[in-house]
């Protein structure tokens, strides 16, 4: 009897000639990259360093795109973000020692906001692995063991053979839900030796994919059509996993408010009139889902931003869906599904009863309505005014990418993203100089559209090596630089906590001066002109650098109360 998967095995002559006959010239980095572009990667980010240069020979024989940053770390930062705009598994490649450990935050990131980014470093000589201290440059005695607690899964190669297998696996670990960071290791001479093995041509990776089980979506089905007042949660599992479009489906069928979370900004409309938005960080917000008699929660494990620092109780019954096994009912009890959020929302919305609440738009608009009052009373108009130009100015569709500062904190907030899929921030890990590298990366997935990224003066500085890539190859990012002259956010900590700041006051550059030495335009600009110049910035092509002197202040947080 022959089988389908029978007929799939069986090469045809031109590929048994092609693999008796392979090109000469070829090394173990040829098999690395041949084995990515098998797997459908078009554009790879990373930086060279010795024990790698056979990995960054190939690329000049393959049809990869290479997109060369300046520091690790915001190479790994770039490759988030394109994982993340394009739900591919983005390729990062790395060398040995200082310069795999330089990416560790970066992926950190990643591993807190689910981006799949596949990296694969250079080892030492095959002969060094295993503890010894042979005194080999870069060496560490265990490498991948700084990785082991931050990616998803680490995969170390020891010979040729090994190479496209272990890639094909890592590849499929990064793009199964929950998505994330994984880790490969090459040793220099496995990469440097000549191979004779064939090109690799097509191998399998496809990801395994996260279902619910039925009898927990027939509970939850159950619990949300009987409910008396539902409401949900949507964190950044719905956006990774595209399904903003089931989430508006379910909650219009069930007439239940949505609030999203930080991670989760875009995946529901923001004036739609169930869209409680994204103020979490406020007790009238967590008031109105702590009186919810179900809650649904989908794709967020509730940590400390999504639940206004943990001072949120629900007292109603609480359904979560989630991809990550680890986050269910990590911090409250509930009926968990572990499953991928679109497969579980399709679930929900082909099985719940339809319901009708007519008073569910009054209520969160009375909700929406006493945000607003609160935040009036704190006379803070020239942070919502400066919010808004950029609001105004960035082009609907358009991608923007937040570092760790002020305005950043604003926009988590009080940003209308206008679509599923925009808005990023390091929000994840909270590391610093995640902004700029993050939008080159995104810019380098689709150049036909503007990206805005926002950093603050200290977050900027982190990154400004990045002004050289940003030139060399010509991507459209405007970067917003809110200078107020040191790290503002600790210094309103420093200053409520103990009376004055300690160890926050920048010295600083001429940020405009210096993005032209780079040769990217800069201007410096006003709370008054920035809509003006932000737009003007973000319709011309190439890099260009906006500078906004300012100092600005938080909303007074609640969970403080």
């Amino acid at each position: 009897m022959t089988h389908d998967h029978d007929l799939v095995l069986r090469p045809t002559e031109a590929q048994i000639s092609a693999a008796l006959n392979p090109p000469p010239g070829r090394n173990g980095g040829d098999l690395v990259v041949e084995t990515l572009a098998g797997l459908g990667a078009t554009t790879v980010f990373g930086l060279p360093g010795q024990h790698a240069l056979g990995m960054f020979d190939a690329l000049r024989r393959s049809a990869l795109r290479y997109i060369g940053l300046r520091v690790e770390n915001n190479a790994g930062f770039a490759a988030d973000a394109y994982g993340r705009v394009t739900g591919e598994a983005a390729p990062l490649l790395l060398s040995t020692g200082p310069g795999a450990l330089t990416s560790l935050a970066a992926l950190q990131e990643a591993a807190s906001a689910s981006a799949p980014v596949l990296a694969i470093s250079s080892q030492i000589p095959t002969a060094g692995l295993g503890g010894g201290r042979h005194g080999y440059l870069h060496e560490l005695p265990d490498q991948s063991a700084s990785f082991r607690g931050v990616v998803k899964s680490v995969h170390t190669v020891r010979s040729q053979s090994q190479i496209p297998s272990a890639i094909a696996e890592a590849w499929r670990s990064a793009l199964t839900a929950p998505h994330g960071p994984v880790w490969v290791e090459i040793p220099q001479d496995v990469l440097l030796a000549e191979t004779s093995l064939p090109v690799v041509t097509a191998p399998d990776a496809t990801p395994e994919e996260l279902v619910p089980r039925v009898e927990l979506t027939a509970v939850a089905a159950d619990l949300l059509s009987r409910a008396e007042r539902p409401a949900i949660i949507a964190g950044g599992g719905v956006v990774r996993s595209d399904a903003s479009g089931k989430l508006l489906g379910l909650a219009e069928k069930l007439d239940a408010p949505v609030v999203t979370t930080f991670g989760g900004k875009g995946a529901f409309p923001w004036e739609h009139p169930l869209s409680l938005q994204s103020w979490l960080e406020d007790r009238h917000t967590t008031d109105f889902l702590e009186d919810a008699d179900v809650l649904l929660v989908v794709g967020s494990g509730l940590g400390e931003l999504s639940s206004n620092y943990h001072t949120f109780k629900p007292r109603g019954r609480v359904v979560q869906i989630e991809a990550d096994l680890g986050k269910l009912e990590s911090n409250h009890p509930a009926l968990g599904i572990h499953a991928d959020a679109r497969l579980a929302l399709q679930a929900l919305l082909e099985t719940v009863e339809e319901r009708t609440d007519s008073a569910a738009p009054e209520r969160v608009r009375d909700v929406l309505s006493r945000v607003a009052a609160r935040i009036a009373s704190q006379e803070l108009t020239l942070e919502q005014d400066v919010l808004a130009s950029v609001r105004r100015a960035l082009p609907s569709g358009s991608p923007s990418f937040w570092d760790m500062t002020i305005l950043a904190y604003w926009a988590w907030s009080a940003f209308d993203p206008r679509g599923a899929n925009t808005m990023h921030s390091a929000q994840g890990a909270g590391g610093l100089g995640y902004g700029f590298p993050a939008a080159l990366g995104a810019a380098a997935a689709d150049p036909s559209r503007p990206v805005l990224a926002v950093s603050g003066d200290g977050g900027a500085l982190y990154s400004i090596a990045e002004l050289a890539t940003a030139r060399q190859y010509d991507l459209p990012v405007t970067w917003l630089i809110i200078d107020d002259g040191g790290y503002g956010i600790l210094r309103e900590y420093m200053t409520d906590a103990f009376g004055e700041p300690t160890a926050t006051e920048l010295a600083r550059p001429d940020y405009v001066a210096l993005a032209e030495s780079f040769g990217v335009p800069g201007v410096l600009t006003s709370a008054e002109t920035l809509e003006a110049d932000l737009s003007k910035a973000l319709a011309s092509p190439g890099p260009s650098v906006v500078v906004l002197p300012a100092v600005l202040r938080m909303f007074a947080p609640t969970h403080l109360d």
